[in-house]
Parts: C-alpha cells; sequence; structure tokens
C-alpha cells in the first residue's frame, strides 16, 4: 500500500510528485541513456547530499570523478565481470570513498570539538570507523541528490577495493567502497521490472 502524502496533516512535506521521483518510481540505472553528465550537474548533486546529518559533522565522503578512458579502464579492471561493460560505457562513474584523514577537517566542520583532531590523530581505529560509517550514510544521501538533479543512479559494489585503493586512490588517505554510475534518466534497458518491497509490518516492531 502507498502512502499518499497528501494525506498527511503537514504543509512542510516534499509532494508526491517529488516523493515518486526521488524513491517511488526511480531505479537503478544499468545501461545508459546518450547525453553528458556535466561537472556543474554532480558539484549541484553534492552540495544538497553535503547537508545531510553526520556525527557531529564529520562528513568523510570523498569522491573520485572517474571520466578519461584510461582512467575508466583501470576502474574496470578492479570490477566484477558483470559490471565491466558498465564501467566501460557510463558516462561518468564515480568512485565512492571514506577519508581516513577526514579528521584534519575537525577544526572547520565542528570547531567546538577541536580536541578530537588529536584523539583521532592516535586512533587509527576510531578514526576509520567514524569514516567509514559516516561515508555509507552519505553515500545514501548522494544517490538521492543524483536524483533529484535529474540524474540517474547506478551503484555497484567493487570487487577489488584495495586494488583501487592502490591504482586510483595512492596517497589520497582514501579508501574506496562503491562505485556509482551516473547518467541522463532516461534510457532503453535501464530496469528490471520493480521487485516487491517489504511493508510497515514486515519490518517494524514497536517497543
Amino acid at each position: 500500500m502507498t502512502i499518499e502524502l497528501s494525506a498527511l496533516p503537514t504543509d512542510t512535506r516534499i509532494d508526491d510528485a517529488t516523493a515518486d521521483l526521488l524513491f517511488r518510481e526511480a531505479r537503478t540505472v544499468r545501461t545508459f541513456a546518450e547525453g553528458e553528465v556535466t561537472d556543474e550537474q554532480l558539484e549541484a548533486a553534492y552540495d544538497l547530499a553535503k547537508w545531510g546529518p553526520t556525527a557531529v559533522n564529520f562528513t568523510p565522503l570523498r569522491l573520485l570523478v572517474v571520466r578519461t578512458p584510461e582512467a575508466r579502464r583501470r576502474l574496470a579492471d578492479h570490477m566484477s565481470e558483470g559490471n565491466v561493460e558498465r564501467v566501460l560505457t557510463a558516462p561518468v562513474s564515480l568512485v565512492l570513498a571514506a577519508d581516513t584523514r577526514f579528521h584534519q577537517h575537525i577544526p572547520t566542520l565542528a570547531p567546538h570539538m577541536t580536541a578530537m583532531v588529536g584523539m583521532l590523530e592516535g586512533n587509527d581505529e576510531q578514526r576509520r570507523a567514524f569514516a567509514t560509517n559516516n561515508s555509507w550514510l552519505q553515500a545514501g544521501y548522494l544517490i538521492l541528490a543524483l536524483r533529484a538533479v535529474g540524474l540517474a543512479a547506478g551503484p555497484m559494489a567493487i570487487a577489488d577495493a584495495a586494488g583501487v585503493d592502490e591504482d586510483l586512490l595512492a596517497g589520497t588517505g582514501w579508501t574506496s567502497l562503491l562505485v556509482v554510475n551516473v547518467a541522463q534518466a532516461e534510457g532503453s534497458g535501464t530496469t528490471f521490472p520493480r521487485a516487491a518491497r517489504l511493508g510497515w509490518d514486515q519490518a517494524t516492531t514497536t517497543v
């Protein structure tokens, strides 16, 4: 059952057309319509996603924008066989990564928490946990933001993440999490039929 947002008692909600665009009708893109994905579109999506909440305003998500044929080929070498052609043919691919040195930006992002810079510098395990957990959270925001600016996203696992880190992210302190192919929203063969989702009663417990 679909809950119509217009039936909810508030004027601050998004409308149903926007909910369709971001959630109900948006699909994972697997083949790609013709048309450029511009840096301006990607920046506009990031400028939306960056406002999503993270722990202590730490925003460790980093993006490697893969455009050139040489970089695309290098990235494809680290993907599973079924995803190689998608990387090679997408207008642009994003490697979403966690910045393990994010704590260097704490004076800007959380000036009331500057004491954490020294604490995290000496605790590699905690720093990496902060970076990974919050970057996954931001990855979800980014996918929605890409849809919000009129693009389609195709997130994929990385078969050899360590290889991507060594090959494409060497010296950055970033660790790769996933790849998101980005394209225009239209395109034949983009989607499989919509699969079911669990309903509220199946996915929740009230205590």
